[in-house]
C-alpha cells in the first residue's frame, strides 16, 4: 500500500478567531459573519466565534475575554468594525490583538462609518493601520477610507444563490416589498407615502412591510404615515422574518423598494435580485456602486417618495423594462455567489495566517 502525500498548505486549515455579532439565535437577524463562521467549519477550520450576547456591554466582555482566553488557540483573527458606538468593540478587540501579536482582517460595515471616521480620524486611522488585511463589502466603504488605509481590499457579502429561486418579473404586479429593520436611517415612512401615490394610477397596489423594529420610533412613524396617506389597509407590516424565510417571503412580491438614507451594500437588495424582483431604490451609500441605473435597479434620490413612485409605476407600466430589470437583476446577485466570495476570503486567511502560498 503507498503512503499517503504529506498534506500541503492548502490542506491545512488554522484557527480562527471571528468577531461580530452573532445574534441569529436570539434575534431574526442574520449578520453576514455567521455565514462566513459556518461555511469555514463546515470546510474543517477550527473557528472560535464571538459574541452571541445579546446585551451590548455582555457581548463586548465575551469578545475581550474570549480573545484572551483562547490566544492560544487561533492562529489569526477576522473582526467586524461598525460605527457608532459598536466601533468601540472592534477597537477594543483590535487592540488586544495587536498586544498579542496576532494577525488580523477588519470587516468595514455601515454606510455611516465615513461620517463616523471623518469624527473620529485618530481612532480610526489607528484600528485599520493595526490590521494585517483591511476588507470592504463595496468599492463605496473602499474608498471612503481610502485616506486611512490605502489597500482596502473589496470582498462582497456573500450569497447562497442556490436558496434563492429566480422568477422573472415580465409582467410584475402592483405588489411591493420593503425588507429592512425599523431604523430612522432606512426611513421606512417614505415607503407608505410612495404607496399612496401609485395607487392613484394602480388602485390594486399593496404593500408588505418586513424587519424587527429597532425601537427608536421608526415602525411608528411608518404607521402613522401609512394612516396619513390614507393607505393603513394596504400595507402590511408583517414583522420580523427568519433567513430561511425570505426568499419565500420576497416571491410573493414583484417590485422590492429601499427607501434608505444611509446604506453601504444592503443584502436584503441582493437577496430581492436574487430572486428577480424589480428594484426600485434610493441612491444613498454605497448603492449606486451595487446597481446600475436603467439595467438591474431603477436608482433615485434619496428622500423623495413621489421619485419612488414614479419609479415604481414605471416598472409597472413598462413590461420590457421590467423583464430586462428582473433578468440583469439576478444576473447581478450572481456576482456575490457565496462559492466565489468564499474562494476570496480562503484566500485572505490563508495568507494571513502564514500557511498559503
Amino acid at each position: 500500500m503507498s503512503a499517503r502525500p504529506a498534506p500541503t498548505a492548502r490542506d491545512r486549515r488554522p484557527s480562527l478567531l471571528m468577531i461580530g455579532n452573532f445574534l441569529s439565535s436570539t434575534s431574526s437577524i442574520r449578520f453576514v459573519c455567521e455565514d462566513l463562521a459556518e461555511r469555514f467549519a463546515a470546510e474543517g477550520w477550527d473557528v472560535i466565534a464571538s459574541s452571541s450576547r445579546p446585551s451590548r456591554p455582555a457581548r463586548l466582555a465575551e469578545m475581550l475575554a474570549t480573545a484572551w482566553s483562547r490566544r492560544r488557540d487561533y492562529a489569526a483573527a477576522q473582526v467586524d468594525v461598525y460605527s457608532g458606538s459598536a466601533f468601540f468593540w472592534a477597537e477594543s478587540v483590535g487592540a488586544l490583538l495587536r498586544a498579542l501579536g496576532k494577525p488580523h482582517a477588519l470587516t468595514l460595515h455601515g454606510g455611516n462609518l465615513p461620517a463616523f471616521a471623518r469624527r473620529h480620524p485618530g481612532r480610526v486611522r489607528r484600528l485599520l493601520e493595526g490590521a494585517a488585511v483591511v476588507t470592504s463589502p463595496s468599492p463605496f466603504l473602499a474608498r471612503a477610507l481610502s485616506g486611512f488605509r490605502g489597500d482596502i481590499r473589496v470582498i462582497p457579502n456573500p450569497l447562497d444563490l442556490a436558496r434563492y429561486p429566480f422568477r422573472l418579473r415580465s409582467r410584475p404586479r402592483p405588489r411591493l416589498v420593503w425588507l429592512r429593520a425599523f431604523h430612522r436611517i432606512y426611513r421606512p415612512e417614505l415607503a407608505p407615502e410612495m404607496l399612496a401615490q401609485v395607487v392613484r394610477r394602480h388602485p390594486e397596489a399593496e404593500l408588505t412591510m418586513i424587519g424587527p423594529d429597532k425601537g427608536d420610533g421608526a415602525l411608528e412613524a411608518a404607521r402613522q404615515a401609512a394612516r396619513r396617506a390614507g393607505v393603513a389597509d394596504r400595507v402590511e407590516f408583517a414583522g420580523p422574518a427568519a433567513k430561511s424565510d425570505v426568499p419565500a417571503r420576497l416571491d410573493r412580491g414583484d417590485i422590492f423598494v429601499n427607501t434608505t438614507d444611509v446604506d453601504n451594500t444592503p443584502v436584503s437588495l441582493l437577496e430581492a435580485m436574487a430572486c428577480g424582483l424589480c428594484v426600485v431604490t434610493t441612491d444613498a451609500g454605497g448603492i449606486p456602486d451595487l446597481v446600475s441605473d436603467g439595467r438591474d435597479a431603477l436608482v433615485v434620490p434619496r428622500g423623495n417618495a413621489g421619485a419612488l413612485a414614479r419609479a415604481v409605476c414605471r416598472v409597472l407600466e413598462d413590461p420590457p423594462l421590467a423583464a430586462s430589470l428582473s433578468r440583469q437583476a439576478r444576473a447581478r446577485a450572481e456576482a456575490a455567489d457565496a462559492d466565489r466570495v468564499f474562494a476570496l476570503w480562503r484566500d485572505v486567511l490563508f495568507r494571513m495566517a502564514s500557511v498559503g502560498p
